[in-house]
């Protein structure tokens, strides 16, 4: 896809390689400093059984060549041939079966922890977007994760009470139509959370809210990766203009 701006360039993946060095980048975010148990299929390496069925979005710094943002497509296609989306194994999504065909799911985002200033996510959305619209698919899905211990402006927050006040939050102001509301297969107890913090979503999460996505239920709980995971959905024609005109237009 060739260079993008701040010394970045966007590109996916060519060959398993390439994989791997997003995968050791996803190892150092969700094991090293998260504490995901993760399995040990390749020692310092996050590999599952969807790597192998998914496109895979590489962010590298153009002066040292190294991986440091990531994330995987799994397209409408590639679903069916692995039987499952990761998001079916997390939520029950019977609702989305008339938009399966155009639905692709965004998994295993991370970015590493010196480059989160927002250009590395900026140029992710930009290839993801681009993507879609090449392949004429209109509808993304993700799990975005809430560490159980989250990290707001007053520190950290644990137990998942921020989770828990983060979906009561965007319940309010960004729940999806009914039409696409979704059940979590293990739910996060939230009803036995404090949901009263003023915690703000991860950048990820208030990155997904800036493109115009929508929350689609409670979160689940996700005791591998030590997190609460939210269902988001975004149309692609939802996308704000300056968004689509930054991402769409050459």
């Amino acid at each position: 896809m060739g260079p993008g701006p701040h010394g970045i360039e966007v590109s996916w993946a060519r060959h398993q390689g390439e994989v791997q060095e997003a995968q050791k980048l996803r190892f150092d975010v969700f094991a090293t400093e998260m504490g995901a148990r993760l399995p040990n299929t390749l020692p310092g390496h996050d590999v599952d059984l969807f790597d192998d069925f998914c496109e895979h979005l590489l962010v590298r710094d153009k002066a040292t060549r190294q991986v440091i943002g990531t994330c995987r497509v799994l397209t409408p296609a590639q679903a069916e041939r692995v039987g499952s989306t990761h998001s079916d194994t997390q939520f029950d999504l019977t609702r989305l079966r008339g938009v399966r065909e155009r639905l692709v799911e965004v998994g295993r985002s991370c970015v590493h922890r010196d480059h989160r200033q927002g250009a590395v996510r900026m140029a992710l959305w930009g290839g993801l977007a681009g993507f879609m619209e090449r392949n004429q698919l209109d509808t993304l899905i993700c799990c975005a994760s809430i560490p159980m211990q989250h990290e707001g402006r007053h520190g950290v927050v644990g137990g998942g009470h921020a989770a828990a006040s983060i979906w009561r939050q965007l319940k309010a102001t960004h729940l999806a139509p009914i039409d696409f509301h979704v059940r979590p297969r293990l739910p996060l107890p939230v009803e036995r959370l404090d949901d009263t913090l003023g915690v703000q979503p991860p950048a990820l999460i208030r990155d997904y809210l800036r493109l115009g996505a929508k929350v689609m239920g409670p979160p689940a709980w996700n005791p591998d990766f030590n997190a609460a995971d939210l269902p988001m959905l975004m149309r692609l024609r939802e996308l704000p203009a300056r968004y689509r005109k930054y991402f769409l237009v050459a």
